[in-house]
């Protein structure tokens, strides 16, 4: 049995989370349910994005992975399962498989076409929960829906290159836990741009010219822990996803801050990198 996961802009206080797996054990009691997050700020299609980009490769191929945020059903929103790097996704046409689709092609498309079949009082997921159960009983993307080639584009996920070829300009994507900031710059972009040059990474009042690997080689350890500058410590690096990101070493929004909150950045806020010879 495929694994099924779930991401939404759900929380944990309402019952939906629960109506939305009890509807999955109702199809298919044997099932395996994985929660990869209900946190997701309301709507945000970005960060929601951002995280399946990030988690659904860790899982095994043929999961299947519901995605519910800005889900309902009108004219411009419609539903969509799509198969893609050997993983199924169901969700809405709202610009979230984008993000994936800017690196991956996608090996099919479906627009769901099911909803006519399906009366509940709540129709968004269950449409969703239906389809992710007829797939992971076997059933083919073709019995669902009807294929479609194009899917709609999620706006400011690619940074712009300057026509000199010596500036990458970017936006803030995605805010994590601790307050880093993640941007929409990923590695093979800066490496392909930059070509070795000499940097500078500015983002309102910070500005670096190193991004390191982990975020303890920010750290020299050489010196006595005493006189090490930790908490605090200010560095870009390339996080677990290749994407640039601005992060404070231990950070903590109550002692020494955040990313966020020490540069002045939040979601959409620009980020720049120039090159020099």
């Amino acid at each position: 049995m495929p694994i099924i996961t779930l991401t939404t802009d759900f929380g944990e206080k309402d019952h939906f989370v629960g109506a939305v797996k009890g509807t999955i054990y109702t199809e298919m009691e044997d099932a395996k349910i994985v929660d990869i997050s209900h946190s997701i700020s309301p709507f945000h299609l970005h960060e929601a994005a951002y995280i399946i980009q990030n988690a659904y490769k860790s899982f095994p191929q043929g999961s299947i992975h519901i995605i519910g945020v800005d889900s309902e059903l009108n004219p411009e929103n419609k539903h969509i399962a799509v198969l893609m790097d050997g993983h199924y996704f169901v969700c809405a046409d709202n610009g979230i498989i984008s993000m994936l689709t800017s690196e991956i092609r996608p090996e099919k498309i479906v627009e769901i076409n099911i909803h006519d079949r399906i009366i509940s009082n709540f129709p968004v997921l269950d449409v969703f929960v239906k389809v992710a159960s007829h797939i992971a009983r076997g059933g083919t993307l073709d019995v669902i829906g009807k294929n479609i080639t194009e899917i709609k584009e999620l706006t400011g996920i690619r940074p712009a290159v300057s026509n000199t070829m010596d500036q990458i300009n970017g936006t803030i994507i995605y805010i994590d836990n601790y307050g880093n900031v993640i941007s929409n710059i990923t590695k093979k972009l800066f490496d392909e741009v930059g070509r070795g040059r000499n940097f500078v990474i500015n983002a309102r009042t910070v500005s670096l010219n190193k991004i390191h690997t982990h975020y303890s080689d920010a750290i020299n350890f050489d010196n006595p822990p005493g006189k090490r500058e930790e908490d605090g410590k200010k560095l870009a690096l390339w996080n677990s996803s290749n994407y640039l990101e601005l992060a404070i070493y231990k950070s903590s929004s109550k002692t020494v801050g955040s990313a966020s909150s020490l540069f002045g950045l939040d979601y959409r806020d620009a980020i720049m990198v120039n090159f020099s010879s």
